[in-house]
This record gives C-alpha cells, sequence and structure tokens, in this order.
C-alpha cells in the first residue's frame, strides 16, 4: 500500500491566553485549539475537513504545514518526520508545502504588482534570473485562467474570483505536492466558488496535488473531497470516504452537520438517521471532560462524561470516536 503523502500522530497546540497578574490572579489559561489528533493524507489525495467555526481545523491546517509548531505530537512528510526541524532545515520542505488562504483580499499585499506578489516565493528560494521568473508566472497565470496584462496590475484592479485565483498562483508556483485549502472559497459569491472549486480539481489533476480542503460547506466538500474528516472541539471524530460519511454517518454530531444541510426540494431531504443538537460549542479553554461532544449529544450515556472514546475503526476505512460504537 502507497505511504501517507503526510500524516500526524497525538498533534497537539495549545495557545496560553490571559495570564496571572493582580487582576487576573492564577496561572494562565490554555486554549485546546488541537488535542491528540490523528490524521493521514495519501498522495493525490483530497481529504475535507468540515465542523463548527472555532474547532480547531484551520489551526491543524497550519500545524500540518509547519507554520504553527505543535504542543505535542508528530507530524511526517513523505516518511520524514518535520515535528522538531529548525527554521533552515525545514526550508526545503517549504517548497512541497504550500496554503491558500480564506480571504482573497486580504491575502495579497496591495503594494505589490501581480508579477511580484507571484514571483515572492521563487525570489525567496533563490529561482534563477528575473528572465525566468517573469515566464513562470507567466505560465501560471495562464494555468489559473488570468491573461498576460495582469502582470503589471495591482490586487485592488481584480474581483475577488481573480484575487483568488492569483492567491492560487502564488501557492502553486513553487509546484508543491500538499496544499492545505483553508476556506478557499468561503468568501467567494456562489457562481464564482463553483469555478474556483472546478480550477483546484483541474490543477490537481495536471499538477499531482494533495490537498487539505478545510470548509463549512458540506456540499462543496462532497463535490471536491476523497475522504471526510470531521472535527469538533479540537478533535476528530469520525473519518471516512465521502460516500459512506454523507450516506451513512454514524457519529451523532456529523448526523447532525449532514441533517443541516439544506436540501434543494423537500422531496430530496435525506431520510437516514438524523440528529437534533442544541447549544453552542463549548469553549476550547475548558472543554468538558470525556467526550467533548456529550454536553450537546441526543444518545449522551455516563460513560461519555467520564472516559474521551478512541478514533476507532468500525469498518475498512471508517474511523468514529464515539461509545455508541462499542456499546452497541
Amino acid at each position: 500500500m502507497t505511504e501517507p503523502l503526510i500524516s500526524a500522530a497525538n498533534l497537539a497546540k495549545h495557545f496560553d491566553v490571559g495570564g496571572g497578574g493582580i487582576f487576573r490572579g492564577g496561572r494562565p489559561s490554555k486554549l485546546r485549539a488541537v488535542d491528540d489528533v490523528a490524521l493521514s493524507i495519501m498522495p493525490g489525495e483530497t481529504l475535507g475537513l468540515v465542523g463548527e467555526s472555532g474547532c480547531g481545523k484551520s489551526t491543524l491546517g497550519r500545524l500540518l504545514i509547519r507554520l504553527l509548531d505543535p504542543t505535542a505530537g508528530s507530524i511526517r512528510f513523505q516518511g520524514q518526520e518535520i515535528t522538531g526541524l529548525g527554521r533552515a532545515a525545514m526550508r526545503e520542505f517549504r517548497r512541497s508545502m504550500q496554503i491558500i488562504f480564506q480571504d482573497p483580499y486580504g491575502a495579497l499585499n496591495p503594494r505589490m504588482a501581480v508579477e511580484d506578489i507571484i514571483a515572492e516565493p521563487l525570489v525567496i528560494h533563490g529561482t534563477k534570473s528575473s528572465v525566468e521568473r517573469r515566464q513562470q508566472v507567466t505560465e501560471m497565470l495562464d494555468r489559473v485562467g488570468l491573461p498576460r496584462r495582469a502582470l503589471d496590475r495591482f490586487p485592488h484592479e481584480f474581483s475577488g474570483g481573480q484575487r483568488q485565483r492569483i492567491g492560487i498562483a502564488r501557492a502553486l508556483i513553487l509546484r508543491p505536492r500538499f496544499v492545505v485549502c483553508d476556506e478557499a472559497v468561503s468568501a467567494l459569491d456562489v457562481s464564482v466558488q463553483a469555478q474556483i472549486v472546478n480550477l483546484l480539481q483541474d490543477l490537481q489533476r495536471d499538477m499531482g496535488l494533495t490537498y487539505l480542503f478545510i470548509a463549512h460547506d458540506l456540499s462543496v466538500v462532497r463535490h471536491i473531497s476523497d475522504r471526510v474528516a470531521v472535527m469538533y472541539l479540537g478533535k476528530i471524530v469520525e473519518v471516512a470516504e465521502k460516500r459512506v460519511i454523507y450516506n451513512d454517518p454514524q457519529h451523532p454530531y456529523t448526523r447532525a452537520l449532514i441533517a443541516a444541510v439544506p436540501a434543494p426540494h423537500p422531496s430530496r431531504r435525506s431520510r437516514g438517521k438524523r440528529e437534533n443538537i442544541a447549544g453552542d460549542i463549548p469553549s476550547a479553554l475548558n472543554p468538558p471532560s470525556g467526550c467533548r461532544f456529550h454536553t450537546r449529544c441526543p444518545h449522551v450515556m455516563p460513560i461519555c462524561k467520564d472516559v474521551a472514546p478512541p478514533l476507532t475503526q468500525t469498518q475498512a476505512g471508517h474511523q468514529v470516536a464515539c461509545h455508541l460504537m462499542t456499546q452497541a
């Protein structure tokens, strides 16, 4: 079997917030953004990552490409451990790991021309002459569907979808293998979203890319992903091939997410297992003990309040973290 392109084990990221001092008292609090996550992504695959706002999706994506240093755990890229590498040692991996940001307005320097924005990674990594850089940038503009005349223009002269194409070109100019798409279409109009998703799929096919696709829109995730991972309050609660997770979700939280997807017509509403959950996601500053979903789960049992369920395989390729699986 092919080895994962990137994998994580026991990965955690805790942020120090607040502080001691005479007005606060006590020690600084810990925000547990990501806690004990295990994940793997195969070469050429798109793994969709979904969950409510604040559950740690973007933090996990940044950890995988080492934009953030983990508090604990292990990250392996192409079979090599990269968790503890310093800036100089990580440099050779940076070409192969890139990110497309959510906000096409804030992600681009308004004082730089498009050519300089896209060529910046080439300059940082010492790529050849200005003539060769311009040729590569021009080729990449063509790949993302922008004309050559865009080279000398500035970000404010483009629409949101065009700006996101510039961001995609910048992320791909180094020919990476792994790309984190962090809510890459959520700030765009629906019609433009479809264009960008189709572009990402075409680029994946042509350039052999592997994606972590972070999103709220489960319809978009279903369209682009091969597998889907569901995250809740810093933990992965279910992972499965997209057909399985949409047709037969096992975790109560996943069932609630799937049931919340609007149907184009009442006759097309899912007749499968549906869950209704109440309340808001708890604070990562003080997550519930045991299963973190137990405060909102309609099937909560005594064990859920005290023991955190491990992510276990219920069938081939389908992992669920829920005590219902062991109590059945």
